[in-house]
């Protein structure tokens, strides 16, 4: 039964000889091996370390997405983005099969791909290349690999990831579930991935920190701050309930620049008091700003000023990590040239606004308090829920659609909010749904949309919403009408 508790070894091993039975490449993961493995691996290897001299140093590190099907050709990738791109972090995104766990499916699109003498796989498939071939991976590079991928049961996965010497990994129960599935229930994702975060916790008590990072962006189309906030959060406090120390909490752009250094901000600040007050204070917080994760435009210099944009945002915001998009996103998987090139031109850019900072004012402050305000709204109706537990309260919130992540997929999500952008391109409620906002905020998120709604000339409706989602694929941030931006050209 689901709990908010830490796992006894004994059961954590009892459920891990299950484990690596799944698929044959499970008997190649020996944990005692594993960890004297990591040991030796050098310094620079270690995602953790890479961040936290990041976050002393006032820096944010570059860290591009990619991943392809056949072992030489992703450890060509990968060395593309570190030589040509000067990538800080690596990654290696998994293929679909292994998202849903379809090894063998995974297995005959290896063959295919060799076969074709290009990968026909949209990712890596680690789990079928084993240890072996993740550490031939790892030791291809010179600086740290992270598994990113989007599975709700990425219990082998994480098994033979980490054994492999990969330093990081993305996701959680709540951010690799409702936003990537349709069918998995939410207590079986978060009881499986308490066992992602339990082995965490077992290789930080055996000497070596690992990074764990929820997937900030979630659906990555106009969410609110305090939704994505909120769950981040939320996996964050189950994490280090299972001895995670080191947390990387992410946030998706959302092109406002006032809300989106306030949302971080808010983030950060939010996450380190929850811990502390549950006794997490031992915990290790950086983040990570996520480029633009909605439609991209097809024009490329269109495509490379949202590229900057973000970039400039991130820096602004502090973000000890931003995740690079490249380009051709519009256009569909990226080349491992254009992928470089994007990931050199967010580190210049990095560079040069390193240090800089958006100043304190009026404005800036009260977004931030407003993006606490209503992250502690949907927190505190979890704990209610829950009696006191986050992992049952999270299960009973996404039920009753206190909890709400806009245009997930998932059967467990209640899709009721509907968010729409304010005149000056925040993300605001159009309909609030069932989430426990006070009558106050409520009539702010209202006024905000009316305030946008007189300026063009129609009513607070659900077309805004639907302008919203195309306006950045076409160079915008915000839906105007179309005879509105015809008279701005």
């Amino acid at each position: 039964m689901l709990r908010n508790r830490k796992w006894s070894e004994a059961e954590f091993r009892a459920k891990r000889d299950e484990v690596l039975r799944t698929w044959p490449t499970g008997a190649g993961v020996d944990l005692d091996e594993a960890v004297a493995y990591v040991k030796r691996l050098p310094a620079a290897k270690s995602f953790h370390r890479k961040l936290a001299d990041a976050a002393a140093d006032g820096r944010s590190l570059v860290q591009p997405r990619g991943g392809v099907g056949v072992l030489g050709e992703h450890i060509k990738l990968l060395r593309h983005l570190q030589d040509a791109g000067q990538a800080d972090l690596l990654p290696t995104t998994i293929d679909s099969y292994t998202r849903q766990n379809r090894y063998a499916e995974g297995e005959t699109g290896i063959r295919e791909s060799e076969a074709a003498g290009r990968s026909l796989l949209n990712g890596f498939p680690a789990v079928n290349y084993g240890v072996a071939g993740c550490r031939r991976v790892q030791e291809a590079v010179a600086i740290p690999v992270e598994a990113r991928h989007g599975t709700p049961d990425a219990r082998l996965l994480s098994e033979i990831v980490y054994a492999s010497g990969w330093t990081s990994n993305e996701g959680g129960g709540i951010s690799y579930n409702i936003p990537y599935a349709k069918s998995v229930p939410l207590e079986r994702s978060l009881l499986d991935w308490q066992y992602c975060d339990r082995l965490t916790g077992l290789y930080e008590e055996m000497g070596i920190r690992l990074n764990r990072e929820p997937y900030g962006p979630l659906t990555g189309t106009l969410v609110p701050p305090c939704v994505s906030n909120a769950v981040a959060i939320l996996e964050a406090l189950l994490a280090a309930e299972q001895g995670v120390k080191c947390l990387t909490l992410g946030y998706g752009q959302c092109g406002n620049l006032l809300q989106d250094v306030a949302a971080l901000r808010a983030l950060k600040e939010q996450a380190a008091a929850y811990l502390a007050t549950y006794g997490y204070s031992d915990v290790h917080l950086t983040t990570v700003f996520h480029q633009w994760m909605g439609g991209f435009p097809t024009d490329e210099l269109q495509a490379t000023s949202l590229i900057l944009w973000g970039t400039v945002t991130a820096s602004l915001a502090g973000a000890t990590k931003i995740i690079v998009k490249t380009t051709q996103e519009a256009l569909g998987v990226p080349t491992m040239e254009a992928n470089a090139q994007a990931t050199r031109l967010t580190k210049e850019m990095a560079t040069l606004t390193r240090g800089q900072r958006l100043p304190a004012s009026p404005a800036l402050e009260q977004e931030v308090r407003l993006i606490k305000e209503e992250t502690d709204c949907l927190l505190a109706k979890v704990l209610e829920l829950g009696e006191g537990d986050w992992a049952v309260g999270t299960v009973r919130a996404f039920a009753a659609g206190t909890l709400d992540i806009p245009f997930a997929p998932s059967r467990y999500n209640a899709g009721r909010i509907l968010p729409a952008r304010d005149n000056d391109g925040a993300i605001r409620l159009l309909d609030c749904g069932q989430l426990p906002l006070s009558p106050a905020i409520r009539s702010f998120h209202r006024d905000k949309l009316e305030q946008r709604a007189r300026h063009e000339k129609r009513s607070v409706q659900f077309q805004m919403v639907v302008d919203d989602i195309y306006a950045v694929s076409r160079g915008a941030l915000i839906g105007r009408p179309l005879q509105e931006q015809f008279s701005n050209l």
